[in-house]
């Protein structure tokens, strides 16, 4: 049975520092410790594993997602938390919207995910106003397969990449240097759309849960592939139906955009 949804907004007011957007800007990523309150992460955890179950398959997957969430439910409030949406704005400098959320679960066992940009995908015209803020629902290490980004990788722009199969993307160029992003449940790393980033094997016997929350910044516009048009987001939604909360889980179909 899942737990009484979060009726206040569970991210807190935050001003990022000066440095803290510097070194966003020049790194391509921010690590942000303890966004989320225990209690927060605790209910979040239990309807990131209710969607799991309903979804099913996720024990031995690599990485299981779902941008599916129920209305009135502790992700429904998360998601469109007004104090997330202000810590991506402030980081794309400029009023930005919901893309898409969807849940980062590796089973134990789960296998390493393949190294890529998030625009490798669906192609943003400018890659820095796109943004993921992605969020540890337990204790991230590389025993369990946390996140694996390299940085300042964002500053050689959009990267060859080729399809690895099962609709997945990765860059041509395996890197060689790569940071594993340590973090506590609770805390929160913002990476943009440039950054080449993945994630390694599962090693232990819990599931790795994580959860993103994916903005773009209101001028932001992308490519169709089919037709070779620029779409505006704000105008045009990649995911709309991933903006809005359902009344019942079911079972996923295709790709989430970004793995």
């Amino acid at each position: 049975m899942l737990t009484a949804p979060v009726r206040t907004d569970p991210v807190p007011v935050v001003s990022l520092t000066e440095g803290e957007l510097h070194f966003y800007h020049r790194e391509g990523y921010l690590q942000i410790p303890g966004l989320l309150p225990a209690m927060a992460v605790r209910e979040l955890h239990e309807e990131v594993m209710y969607v799991m179950s309903q979804i099913g398959g996720w024990e031995s997957s690599k990485l299981k997602q779902s941008n599916e969430y129920l209305a009135g439910g502790s992700l429904d409030t998360f998601i469109h938390s007004p104090h997330l949406n202000d810590i991506a704005g402030q980081l794309m400098g400029g009023p930005s919207s919901l893309y898409t959320p969807f849940t980062a679960v590796k089973g134990p066992g789960g296998g390493t995910f393949h190294f890529h940009q998030d625009n490798n995908y669906t192609h943003y015209e400018n890659g820095m106003l796109g943004i993921n803020l992605w969020f540890a629902l337990v204790d991230m290490t590389p025993e369990n397969g946390c996140l694996m980004i390299v940085p300042r990788t964002h500053a050689g722009g959009q990267l060859e990449s080729e399809n690895v199969g099962d609709g997945h993307r990765a860059v041509k160029h395996e890197p060689k240097d790569f940071l594993p992003v340590r973090m506590r449940a609770g805390d929160a790393v913002a990476f943009s759309r440039l950054t080449v980033h993945g994630s390694g094997p599962n090693h232990i016997s819990e599931p790795r849960v994580a959860y993103a929350v994916q903005y773009h910044r209101n001028d932001a516009a992308y490519l169709d592939r089919d037709t070779g048009k620029r779409v505006t987001l704000i105008d045009n939604p990649r995911f709309p139906i991933a903006l809005k909360p359902v009344e019942k889980i079911s079972i996923p179909v295709g790709k989430v955009d970004g793995h």
